[in-house]
């Protein structure tokens, strides 16, 4: 099931998309964490919101 663009609400609080700036925004400040450190670490720990916030010891 594809992203529906018209709602850019609150990002799906399960996984992480890089990819989509609205959600690189929320995590970002979420995660209190740079765009380039959320994407290096979706890319060593997978998109899970879980996964990332273990790896950044959050």
């Amino acid at each position: 099931m594809s992203d529906d663009k018209a709602k850019t609400g609150a990002p799906d609080r399960d996984r992480i998309n890089v990819n989509e700036d609205y959600e690189l925004q929320y995590w970002t400040k979420a995660l209190g964490v740079s765009a380039d450190e959320l994407r290096e670490a979706v890319r060593a720990a997978g998109t899970s919101a879980d996964a990332v916030r273990r790896h950044l010891g959050k």
